[in-house]
């Protein structure tokens, strides 16, 4: 039996997979349990084990030894294979033109974050092959000769009626704008990560070499924003894939503490992404001219005190009368069927929206399809299944049939 002291460096769970026991410092333990990064639990019957069940965040963290040790490292790896899930990611962040497995060429990956950081280094070189975009930036300084305009209110309060140096401001035709410094900030996040590959992390920093006259963006600080235009067209697919790293679930923190490194990607909001945007994608190319809003906002009682937010709900194409909701659920189905609670909050759903009928999508199930009649209400609320593992055509297809379905949902 491994002792405590002679803990696991390296522990593989997958996603939603059933509880294991590993021997970990119970510092390390302790920390792992408080970050939300896993399920942990020490074991009953044996001091120095600990009870870890990854959920649905996938990806790598690592977290510092309390002996001064190499640290713990524990990676997620997601039940979808990695060039399906970067489908689902293109799709949800560009329907017009998903990412093709030659294109991001991560199929030879296992692990998420490999990948992820292989895909972003690439999506970068193609990006600045063309040397790095230009754009003008407002710029607001203290010169000695007058450029743009004179800021004449701040003249006043610095200089207190001196000539020089003058308060002005000018727009900077310059490589330092929000696109540039996004990619920079990506790479630099990526290349702070542990488990980035040894050749994958080389090109990273070739890339940071590319950028190093663009400011770089602190910790903390928002990013800015960029809008989608004819000149930035190159760069837009390494801008989607830059701010995934960045808005992705971050374990940068010290519970217990002991820091944990790492990025988690959340398997649930990819899901719910990919759901309702192909679906709007869907009703796009009905021809019905229906409108769907994504997470449309409500209110459950009269007082409007309760909000709720469906995650898609399908509107009439005159008078803006509510037809179908939606809710995605990336959750496994138990022997017994889905989540009771799951029915409970469609049912509100239908009930405050006036609809007949609602919609579960769950990313696996027993069956591709399951209703339940409401006692007393005469509402319908529907489950469906999309199986993850077909091809992307395949998977497209079954969501153009559902929304078909949805389409034709009755009210109330």
């Amino acid at each position: 039996m491994t002792s405590a002291v002679d803990a696991v460096r390296s522990i593989e769970l997958v996603e939603h997979a059933p509880a294991t026991r590993h021997s970990l410092p119970d510092a390390v333990g302790r920390a792992l349990a408080a970050s939300d990064v896993v399920d942990a639990a020490p074991d009953a019957y044996t001091p120095g084990f600990w009870s870890l069940r990854a959920g649905s965040k996938v990806g790598a963290v690592a977290v510092a030894s309390p002996d001064g040790g190499p640290p713990v490292t524990v990676r997620v790896t997601p039940k979808v294979p990695i060039a399906r899930l970067f489908f689902l990611l293109g799709y949800s962040l560009d329907p017009s033109r998903s990412w093709r497995d030659e294109e991001v060429e991560v199929a030879e990956h296992r692990d998420l974050l490999p990948a992820l950081a292989h895909a972003v280094e690439r999506q970068v070189d193609r990006a600045l092959r063309q040397g790095l975009l230009q754009g003008y930036r407002a710029t607001e300084e203290s010169a000695l000769v007058v450029r743009g305009r004179i800021r004449e209110a701040e003249q006043i309060r610095r200089r207190f009626g001196a000539m020089l140096p003058v308060e002005v401001a000018y727009d900077e035709f310059t490589t330092d704008i929000a696109e540039n410094r996004i990619l920079r900030a990506g790479v630099e996040r990526l290349l702070r990560l542990p488990g980035v590959p040894r050749d994958v992390r080389r090109r990273l920093l070739h890339q940071r070499a590319r950028l190093a006259d663009v400011t770089a963006i602190v910790r903390g600080q928002p990013l800015p924003d960029w809008l989608p235009t004819r000149l930035n067209a190159r760069y837009r697919h390494a801008l989607h894939l830059a701010r995934t790293v960045l808005d992705g679930f971050s374990a940068e923190h010290t519970p217990g503490g002991l820091r944990i490194d790492g990025f988690l990607f959340d398997m649930n909001q990819l899901f719910e992404d990919f759901v309702t945007v192909a679906l709007r994608e869907a009703f796009r190319t009905t021809g019905a001219g229906h409108t769907a809003r994504l997470q449309d906002s409500h209110h459950l009682d009269e007082a409007a005190a309760i909000r709720m937010k469906p995650d898609l709900v399908l509107y009439e194409p005159a008078g803006g009368t509510p037809c179908a909701v939606v809710d995605a659920k990336y959750k496994a189905e138990k022997r017994g069927g889905y989540p009771d609670a799951d029915l409970y909050q469609m049912l509100a759903y239908c009930t405050a929206l006036g609809l007949r009928e609602g919609h579960l999508v769950y990313a696996k199930g027993n069956a591709p399809h399951t209703a339940h009649v409401v006692r007393h209400a005469g509402t319908v609320i529907h489950q469906h299944a999309l199986d993850l593992d077909q091809e992307p055509a395949g998977l497209l297809t079954a969501v153009e049939i559902l929304a078909q379905r949805l389409v034709n949902t009755p009210r109330v």
